[in-house]
């Protein structure tokens, strides 16, 4: 056989193996990644000064559609970066609502409707995707062929309209006498003895949110004029793809490690002190603050994406199944330079759980522990300890395509099956098989050939 019939052979196979992979791949559908920035409302920050506030009714899609990622950063007028050593990105959230037809309303408001994730904190926590300081390097993309459905007619009361509100809370950070201090809002810094709605903070409360609302002002270095005010708005990628049967919904969940497991309006109080560790710590490298609580999820499923949120100090998080299994793990990585994205003693992302679909099944109202690890060689006031979870409907093995973002198993044949490339050829090994054994038929054949035209009695 000549080498031109060879390749006519393979590429044969190679044809049988693509039409039949078109026709069993779901992710061959073909969809339309659509990808639309928006800016904010411009919000103004002086040195050393907050920002704290909600932007109601924001541009975002319309329509019914299937929502796949939403990435936010700080940008100047000029739409250039800004490092968090300058304005330091505390948080970010956005979370859905329904508001009458022609009428603006905000929380406050009797005709507003929310329109809040699945929980499980039924009375803060709302958001759909919310991030801070790590937002530049967090992947927030939900796989194939999951997503967040929104703007389901069926879904929306009569006479209302879906709306989405921001809430953005930003400290500038130029001129303060103490960066990380002013970042961990540090009460003594704000000069401040109430919270914003004049409610006294107590002995006990020595930093957090209650001591950096919108307006406050912290510390700034002793004989530093400042005074420059900075116009600054928050960038917001939202990708999403027309909503079809093909698409699975996801439930959002957040689970945070205050959260006492009571359900009522004090259960999860979002942030917590990390106390100093003592000096036997110290002497045996034990210095590691754990916090930890065990809260049942309503509904479950298969967990597709998960990421936890954590400041300065955090060393990582982890969600538990009932049984002690590990579900999802998310890891900080702190930047070491100055630059935009890699500013030195922040956190500058956080590493996204993208488990084997049907790997990570939960049950409805299984009890799962939410463990949220500290550094604590110093103390850490309003920090955080929530993890995301985005839960669907078990669906047919066949019918799944892989995620292709790593989950943070490292081992060989994980990371082998998490490569795109990889994954299909996995997927599809019985082509392989079949071009390897029409190879070897071709170079027996050949062999045979050649040794007969040379004299060599065949095996």
């Amino acid at each position: 056989m000549q080498h031109s019939q060879l390749w006519t052979v393979l590429a044969a196979v190679l044809l049988l193996t693509t039409v039949v992979h078109a026709s069993r791949d779901p992710e061959r559908v073909d969809r339309s990644i659509k990808s639309s920035v928006f800016l904010s409302p411009p919000f103004f920050l002086r040195e050393g000064s907050v920002e704290n506030k909600y932007y109601y009714d924001i541009p975002f899609p319309r329509g019914h559609i299937a929502l796949k990622s939403f990435n936010a950063e700080v940008v100047d007028e000029m739409g250039f970066s800004i490092p968090l050593h300058e304005t330091y990105l505390h948080h970010w959230v956005i979370e859905r609502y329904y508001g009458p037809k022609g009428t603006q309303v905000d929380r406050s408001s009797s005709k507003f409707i929310s329109g809040r994730n699945a929980g499980v904190c039924n009375y803060t926590l709302g958001q759909y995707f919310g991030l801070g300081s790590e937002t530049r390097k967090t992947s927030t993309w939900i796989p194939e062929p999951y997503a967040i459905e929104i703007g389901n007619p069926t879904e929306i009361p009569s006479g209302y309209e879906e709306r989405w509100f921001l809430n953005v809370h930003a400290i500038d950070t130029r001129g303060v006498k103490d960066k990380s201090g002013c970042t961990e809002c540090k009460c003594s810094l704000y000069n401040v003895t109430k919270d914003e709605y004049g409610r006294s903070l107590g002995n006990n409360y020595i930093g957090g949110l209650r001591c950096c609302y919108d307006q406050t002002q912290c510390q700034l270095r002793k004989g530093f004029k400042g005074g420059n005010v900075r116009k600054l708005y928050l960038r917001y990628t939202v990708k999403w793809v027309e909503w079809d049967e093909t698409m699975v919904p996801v439930k959002v969940y957040i689970f945070d490690a205050t959260d006492n497991g009571r359900n009522d309006r004090y259960s999860c109080k979002v942030e917590y002190q990390v106390d100093p560790c003592d000096e036997q710590g110290f002497g045996n490298g034990g210095c590691l603050d754990i916090k930890k609580t065990k809260v049942a999820i309503p509904q479950g499923g298969d967990i597709v994406y998960g990421v936890a949120h954590q400041h300065a100090g955090g060393v990582g998080a982890a969600l538990y199944g009932q049984d002690g299994r590990l579900l999802c793990s998310s890891i900080p990585t702190y930047g070491d330079g100055d630059e935009v994205g890699n500013e030195a003693g922040y956190i500058v992302g956080m590493s996204s759980c993208y488990p084997k679909p049907g790997s990570a099944q939960v049950s409805d109202g299984e009890l799962l522990t939410v463990v949220s690890n500290y550094s604590n060689t110093r103390l850490h006031t309003g920090v955080m300890g929530l993890f995301y979870i985005f839960v669907a409907e078990p669906i047919p093995q066949q019918n799944l395509v892989l995620p292709r973002a790593q989950t943070q198993d490292k081992s060989i044949m994980h990371i082998l099956s998490s490569s795109p490339w990889v994954a299909e050829g996995m997927n599809y090994w019985w082509a392989f098989v079949l071009v390897g054994g029409i190879m070897a038929v071709v170079i027996v054949i050949s062999y045979r050939r050649k040794n007969v035209g040379q004299g060599y009695q065949t095996l």
